[in-house]
């Protein structure tokens, strides 16, 4: 059986400027880009989202939210630095870390002897020694598998310990919400609302037929999900599937002509990016295009070269699909899976 643990640091970016200074810790502080260049927050502490606010939400909507809110810029560089503590720590307890992002990770602990092997004693062992080391408080969830040692982590946040052991896996999921499934969106949890399926137990009560046959092929990750099915691995290495930049600009571009002229810096700043990931096959090309009334879309094609001409192409595409002011354009590449790379490499 085994023992996977997730920990995710509580509001870090946030944390991070608390710890550092102590005022900021019982008042709403949202980290973030400034509202009059539709920044928008990357994260916030929990007084603030005592309000409504969350992350991703524009910084302008979370000022309504909360006028007396307090925002600071990110400092990545800050941030950065204090994720290598807390991950250099992840590394004491197991060489099996799969880095998310600066502030979380799964670790499989299966193998480790230390804590006589308890991952409920391992998961309390990062808690103290990542808050005494760096004054950071992680949320700690461990359970048989990746897909619920997340669940687990968000269970009891913030400062939470969750522990699903395997005897509990079952009740666990049957008394489970289908909208805390992961991948499952507002959309999807909607349509599983009208279909009158509500927790796991009630998924259980649909064939993996039927599901497939409404959701297509993420009916079959709701059949597994439902039954705590999810073998995934924690991988050392995660393979980069895709390059891309995009810029959110401070006055709508209010036109075809206007995005044409945006397209040139993006192209230059993929490229340099593309060079200093030492220039991957690429499979696909692709344009991100925001509009004004915040839809979007997204155009792609086939290409093994990251070309303006390709770029322009696609953004004319993308463009007539709303023909409207745009609040923001991006570009970006598929990158071959090395799989692909490999098998096209023993042909050459």
């Amino acid at each position: 059986m085994r023992k996977i643990l997730h920990a995710d640091c509580d509001c870090f970016y946030a944390a991070v400027e608390m710890r550092d200074n102590p005022a900021l810790r019982d008042i709403p502080l949202a980290i973030g880009g400034s509202p009059e260049t539709r920044g928008v927050v990357a994260t916030c502490n929990y007084p603030a989202r005592a309000f409504g606010i969350h992350s991703a939400m524009p910084m302008a909507r979370a000022m309504r939210l909360c006028p007396h809110l307090t925002r600071l810029s990110p400092d990545f560089e800050k941030y950065r630095a204090v994720s290598a503590h807390i991950q250099a720590l992840f590394n004491e307890l197991t060489p099996l870390v799969e880095p998310l992002s600066l502030d979380e990770a799964y670790l499989d602990v299966s193998e480790v002897t230390r804590f006589q092997g308890s991952a409920t004693w391992m998961a309390r062992w990062l808690k103290q020694e990542a808050l005494a080391r760096t004054g950071i408080v992680i949320s700690v969830g461990a359970a048989p598998s990746k897909f619920l040692a997340k669940l687990a982590s968000d269970w009891d946040k913030p400062d939470g310990l969750c522990v699903i052991a395997p005897d509990e896996v079952e009740p666990f999921l049957l008394a489970l919400p289908v909208k805390q499934l992961h991948g499952v969106g507002p959309a999807t949890a909607a349509k599983l609302e009208a279909l009158e399926i509500v927790t796991c137990r009630d998924l259980r009560e649909w064939p993996l037929e039927s599901l497939v046959e409404r959701f297509g092929k993420f009916g079959r990750r709701l059949f597994e999900l439902a039954r705590g099915i999810d073998e995934r691995p924690v991988q050392i290495e995660r393979e980069r599937k895709s390059v891309s930049v995009e810029t959110t600009y401070h006055r709508d571009l209010p036109d075809l002509a206007s995005c044409q002229d945006a397209l040139a810096p993006l192209v230059e700043r993929l490229m340099a990016r593309l060079t200093r990931h030492g220039t991957p096959a690429i499979q696909k090309l692709f344009v991100k295009v925001r509009f004004n009334d915040f839809s979007s879309t997204t155009l792609e094609a086939a290409g093994s070269e990251a070309l303006a001409a390709r770029f322009q192409a696609l953004l004319d595409g993308a463009w007539a699909r709303g023909e409207r002011p745009v609040r923001l354009l991006g570009v970006g590449v598929r990158l071959t899976p090395e799989a692909q790379r490999r098998q096209m490499t023993l042909f050459d």
